[in-house]
């Protein structure tokens, strides 16, 4: 008999608040997958497919060195080269959006890499832009600490996202994963202090054929909606009247901590 995967599809909500110079908010469901990387060849089904065409589905061509190789080694090598895979020999998992009937866009990409009593070590956020660039950001504890239930995880800024928010500043990153809850916070400050607020969470599920059929039925167009709701919110803004800053070029590491 086969032992319960321990991967999950997770219901829940996005949000995202600026506080200055004008107000803006929103909050939408969403459903997301967490999934234990070692799980990957035990995940498919009708329902979901890895690497070929399902309802719902993921590949690999979409991660890490989106040459459809395997993100496993992509993410091995990403941990050896800031030298941090030594206390990385536990599970490694993967937040993300799936494909929706083979459409996905994913702003954040999140890698959470534990040790071998299971306690988070890194935090590894691969940020997508709408113009086809990635950068990845590598967050720690200090010392390599273990990574506490809301820590604060604080790096600078240094990849174009928004074309409303220069490229300055810093992200504090916060994971919370307690039962019944996944949960990653991105609070973002420029020079004047806290500018926007970002949260994802969602309720585990068990990663079943029902429960990737609920997820799909409740959101059907989910990754439609994400790129509208982009597109809506960057029309309010300027409706707003919110300064617009143009891309500059990416950072030649696409690396950072």
């Amino acid at each position: 008999m086969s032992q319960p995967l321990c991967s999950h599809i997770c219901l829940g909500r996005v949000m995202h608040r600026r506080l200055r110079p004008a107000g803006n908010r929103f909050d939408y469901p969403v459903f997301f997958l967490k999934l234990r990387l070692a799980e990957l060849e035990s995940l498919s089904s009708r329902w979901f497919g890895i690497n070929r065409w399902a309802p719902l589905s993921l590949r690999y061509a979409d991660y890490g060195k989106r040459d459809g190789s395997d993100p496993r080694l992509w993410l091995q090598g990403i941990l050896q080269q800031a030298g941090v895979a030594q206390v990385c020999d536990g599970d490694a998992w993967l937040q993300t959006f799936p494909r929706v009937f083979g459409f996905v866009f994913n702003p954040v990409n999140f890698w959470l890499c534990h040790d071998s009593a299971g306690q988070l070590r890194v935090l590894l956020a691969e940020v997508n832009n709408t113009f086809g660039e990635t950068h990845l950001y590598l967050l720690t504890a200090p010392e390599l600490a273990p990574i506490r239930a809301g820590q604060s995880l604080l790096c600078n800024k240094l990849f174009h996202v928004s074309p409303f928010c220069r490229v300055e500043g810093q992200y504090r990153f916060a994971v919370s994963s307690e039962p019944g809850l996944a949960r990653v916070a991105i609070d973002y400050f420029d020079a004047d202090g806290l500018l926007l607020k970002t949260a994802v969470w969602g309720k585990p599920l068990a990663f079943t054929p029902a429960n990737l059929r609920r997820a799909l039925f409740s959101h059907p167009l989910m990754t439609l909606a994400v790129v509208a709701r982009i597109h809506w919110q960057a029309l309010r803004l300027l409706l707003k009247r919110v300064p617009f800053f143009t891309k500059p070029a990416p950072p030649l590491d696409n690396l950072s901590r």
